[in-house]
């Protein structure tokens, strides 16, 4: 839960804003000031794969105990992993859906 969070909150200092900002877009054909390389879309993909492989790492895991391959505090380990990365999905998904609702309730 808190590595997905502190990869969406401090994009600054894991890949550097300067580096986003100094980037040579304009040679890419992208407008300044847009990010050729990472965008919304591409952060919450990011974070979706990042929490569905931890949760299918947890089933791995899951089925390795039962057939007494792994022990239970790397399960527990896994399923909690699991766990907290879809209360981080659910909670992005509300903030998300609470946006957009207030979106729509602004009058134009």
């Amino acid at each position: 839960m808190i590595d997905n969070i502190t990869k969406v909150s401090s994009l600054s200092s894991s890949r550097g804003l300067e580096s986003l900002v100094e980037s040579d877009a304009t040679t890419q054909g992208v407008a300044p000031g847009e990010n050729a390389g990472m965008n919304f879309a591409s952060v919450l993909g990011s974070v979706a794969t990042e929490s569905m492989n931890s949760l299918k790492f947890a089933e791995t895991k899951s089925f390795e105990a039962i057939q007494g391959k792994a022990n239970t505090r790397e399960v527990v380990d896994a399923v909690l992993q699991a766990q907290q990365s879809l209360n981080t999905a659910i909670a992005l998904r509300d903030k998300i859906v609470n946006a957009y609702l207030e979106v729509t309730k602004m009058s134009i």
